[in-house]
């Protein structure tokens, strides 16, 4: 492997030998892999890939270890003060596309990929105690669901938004939901739901205003709701499309609220759904 010269930022690594070391988690794709990984020893949990110069530029701007970057040249030349802002310690490793395509085993046509550190998940207490908005997803299996929620939360909650992650939820640090989420998963806190749907019942003893969203015509439609979002705390409820909410879940929520639609259409996209309501009951940050 022929070795970069020395800079003011990082030293740029060209690649020739792809069976070097710090290239193996861009080898190993699966998702599974990656969250079990501790980088350098830590003991925290797990590694992610954010892809394309969107995510990667929120990823370095964000609180999450950047470990190291893969980047063709091409996109190095239009990011090369970002490159070269980050700390010297990073390898960047330098690839043409079809090499990095063959590294990766996917279409490098975004040309750079960033390796970061999850490290642990926030306590529910710790992230709600400091929340106006909380989007809580029960069952959300898809990913491109998932990095969209994210995206309209940043988008149109207020300032101090997070999102609290309910039972077969899928990973938000996952490659797709990153990129479709335009990197927003890094800047909104996370956490996971400890003891469901018992969760639900602590948010509203936290004085959350907990509103599952729902097409059932029986629900209170949104806009007649006098609760607004920062002045109230909301928790807004969703889950997967078809099945919807658990009763279980359902059982503990203050309101049931829908959102008044035209004759015909009996639902949206709950990542459209989740947008629609945001715009309703939130001032954004």
């Amino acid at each position: 492997m022929q070795q970069g010269h020395a800079r003011s930022g990082p030293t740029i690594t060209p690649v020739q030998d792809l069976d070097h070391p710090g290239l193996e988690p861009y080898r190993n794709q699966k998702d599974a892999w990656l969250r079990v990984q501790a980088h350098g020893g830590t003991g925290l949990g797990g590694l992610f890939l954010a892809e394309g110069e969107i995510v990667a530029r929120a990823l370095f701007e964000s609180k999450f270890n950047v470990c190291s970057v893969l980047i063709t040249p091409t996109r190095l030349e239009g990011m090369r003060e970002t490159i070269d802002a980050l700390p010297p310690q990073i390898p960047v490793y330098l690839a043409d596309r079809r090499v990095a395509e063959t590294i990766v085993g996917f279409d490098m046509h975004r040309g750079v990929l960033a390796l970061g550190e999850r490290g642990q998940v926030p306590r529910f207490g710790d992230v709600v105690a400091d929340t106006d908005c909380l989007l809580v997803l029960e069952g959300l299996s898809n990913h491109d669901n998932i990095g969209s929620l994210y995206r309209s939360l940043a988008a149109l909650g207020p300032a101090r938004s997070a999102v609290m992650l309910g039972p077969r939820c899928a990973d938000p640090f996952y490659r797709k939901s990153l990129r479709v989420s335009m990197g927003h998963v890094l800047g909104v806190p996370t956490t996971r739901a400890e003891r469901w749907p018992d969760d639900l019942k602590q948010l509203a003893a936290l004085g959350f205003h907990t509103l599952a969203l729902t097409p059932d015509a029986s629900a209170t439609p949104l806009r007649s709701l006098r609760v607004r979002c920062p002045s109230d705390k909301v928790a807004l409820v969703l889950g997967a499309e078809g099945p919807g909410l658990t009763e279980a879940s359902m059982a503990e929520v203050k309101h049931r609220v829908r959102i008044e639609m035209n004759q015909g259409v009996d639902s949206l996209n709950v990542a459209v759904s989740a947008a629609v309501a945001l715009s309703q009951i939130c001032r954004p940050g």
